[in-house]
């Protein structure tokens, strides 16, 4: 039995040329460009299975950032507030 079909991805022209940018940048944190690299093949209209089989990341992995984006566009691939403490410290290198 075929599973649910991946929601479909339609870009703007802006959104798209931010998504090419962070996907080809040499300085973005990885999580980053792997993100912009689910939401430009989900726009080719590529599956999830066929994004996680070329990024080399699971499924739900692929259908998370694209659910994710089609819920809040750009601002959704950003991560989301840690429950928790606090860190105590500032992370290395901050001073």
């Amino acid at each position: 039995m075929p599973g649910p079909s991946a929601l479909p991805i339609v870009l703007d022209a802006d959104e798209r040329a931010h998504l090419e940018k962070t996907a080809r940048s040499q300085t973005a944190a990885s999580r980053d460009v792997t993100r912009a690299q689910i939401v430009l093949l989900a726009a080719q209209g590529h599956s999830n299975t066929a994004i996680a089989a070329h990024l080399h990341i699971s499924v739900p992995t692929a259908r998370a950032w694209r659910s994710r984006f089609a819920q809040a566009r750009l601002a959704g691939l950003s991560d989301l507030p840690r429950s928790g403490r606090p860190r105590s410290f500032p992370p290395s290198g901050a001073a």
